[in-house]
């Protein structure tokens, strides 16, 4: 986290300062921060502890808190105030943590930073155990009472390997989705001891944040406590998955090599697989999640789901916000996408149009489905968005630009406006981000959580007429979408606190 502040002329009397108050100012600053880290010091125990006692997922603002660092907690804070919600301080967090340790909850997603808001005025430990009681009690979601989800990934590609890192790090007490397996074929003499190394290193999002360790006479991967069965197969319909304790397991396809009901069918045919989602967009008469917009309509009945792309999962909630304030009489879709594994990094033969060039070296049109799919989650866009593709030589994060056509005229302030005030307070919160940077660029949002990132000094807006530019990691972002289709598939998700109501905000 870092800010920019005012640099002042040297010549100036309010700059002429003597050395002994520079060293004063000097050491003022450095004991204020040693100060802070001493109080986020003794916020990661709490934090801690709610989460592998109590399965508690603790966050501000949806930032979660869980395995940072002294520095990094702090930042958090920091950044509340910068994202326009009201400054939050550490003795705050401190204040609700320790309530919340008082009164050993449920599994539950709980929003420090929201709760701290509610329980400001409160001076006595019991009034604040008594506030969070009450939210509690307002859960809009049930404690599930089985022992969490079995998941499967078939494919540890890309996509896969980024799952892995997620379901990992929510691993908490169990209660929640729990990554079991991954289904790959062996591709070389030490297959497991490179999938591992995969799973370690990333050129990308850098390390894993822990320790990766093998069990090679029983193709087993362990990553901070995790243990993952390594199942080698070229057939989805013929592995038992019930021979390594796994039973009515979600399958996570990621290889994209079956797009249709047919095809994804096969895993059923294994013995304790139950459901399948595929990442990447699934074929009529197959739904096509984009969390946040239809996960509504995931029934029991459901058992092949597909989460649709990385560009769909960015656009669609900016689009759905968009539709609901103005309306949206028309639009295209021009995204401007990092290079995928099916592209060449120099040139050769390839099935698609272009895509046989290098990767590395130049930029690429393309087709893109992605404007079209959206709706298949918002059905009054029907025939309203058309859009192509640009590969560019990045390897990650992408830049969704939307021109479109409003019903209703605005100004650049208003809509930049209401889409941060959606970003902060509205259903769509963990679907769309809104920043305003002049300096930002695309490695700026390599680990977004967000589906997509509204960048606020780039819209242009003349009545009807709005140009949005939207960013999203199209590999961590989408990620993200896809364990919260799961967590949804699986009724795993935990309770949240407060209560997340479909709040409508008004442009």
């Amino acid at each position: 986290m870092w800010s920019v502040t005012q640099q002042l002329d040297p010549e100036s009397p309010s700059n002429s300062a003597t050395a002994g108050e520079h060293r004063g100012a000097y050491d003022s600053h450095r004991d204020a921060w040693v100060a802070r880290e001493e109080q986020a010091e003794r916020l990661i125990p709490m934090i801690g502890r709610l989460y592998r006692q109590h399965g508690v997922v603790s966050s501000i603002h949806g930032h979660r808190l869980i395995n940072l660092s002294t520095s990094a907690v702090i930042s958090a804070h920091e950044r509340a105030e910068e994202l326009g919600h009201q400054a939050l301080t550490l003795a705050q967090t401190e204040k609700v943590l320790r309530g919340l340790l008082e009164i050993a909850p449920e599994p539950a997603s709980i929003d420090i930073a929201r709760l701290a808001v509610l329980a400001a005025d409160l001076e006595s430990d019991e009034a604040v155990q008594e506030l969070l009681r009450a939210e509690i009690a307002k859960r809009n979601v049930p404690v599930s009472d089985g022992d969490g989800a079995d998941v499967v990934l078939y494919g540890f590609g890309r996509i896969g390997r980024l799952l892995a890192r997620i379901l990992i790090s929510h691993a908490g007490n169990g209660h929640g989705l729990r990554l079991r397996a991954i289904v790959v074929r062996r591709s070389v003499k030490n297959d497991l001891e490179k999938r591992a190394s995969l799973l370690a290193r990333d050129s990308v999002h850098g390390p894993f944040a822990g320790s990766v360790s093998i069990d090679a006479e029983n193709d087993v991967i362990i990553a901070n406590g995790t243990r993952i069965q390594v199942i080698y197969s070229d057939d989805p319909s013929t592995i038992d998955y019930t021979a390594y304790g796994i039973k009515d397991a979600l399958i996570v396809d990621n290889t994209g090599k079956w797009r249709d009901e047919e095809g994804l069918g096969l895993h059923l045919k294994s013995k304790g697989a139950a459901r399948v989602l595929l990442t990447a967009p699934g074929k009529a008469p197959l739904k096509n999640i984009v969390h946040g917009i239809n996960d509504s309509t995931i029934e029991d009945a459901d058992t092949i789901l597909s989460a649709a792309s990385c560009t769909t999962n960015a656009i669609t909630p900016v689009l759905a916000a968009l539709d609901e304030a103005y309306g949206i009489q028309r639009g295209h879709v021009e995204t401007v996408h990092s290079f995928t594994n099916d592209q060449n990094l120099i040139d050769n033969l390839h099935k698609g149009d272009r895509r046989g060039r290098s990767a590395v070296l130049n930029m690429v049109i393309t087709e893109t489905g992605a404007a079209k799919a959206v709706s298949k989650a918002l059905p009054q866009l029907e025939g309203k968005l058309t859009g192509s593709s640009i590969r560019v030589p990045t390897p990650d994060v992408s830049l969704a630009i939307l021109n479109i056509t409003l019903e209703k005229p605005t100004s650049k302030d208003e809509v930049n406006d209401y889409l941060r005030r959606v970003s902060l307070h509205s259903k769509l919160r963990q679907q769309i981000d809104y920043i305003e940077s002049p300096e930002v660029v695309s490695t700026d949002f390599v680990g977004s959580h967000r589906a997509g990132i509204v960048d606020g000094l780039a819209t242009i807006a003349d009545g009807k007429d709005l140009v949005l530019y939207v960013w999203y990691d199209n590999e961590y972002g989408y990620s993200y979408q896809v364990v919260r289709v799961l967590e949804r598939m699986s009724g795993v998700h935990p309770v949240v606190i407060p209560a997340r109501a479909d709040v409508r905000v008004e442009a």
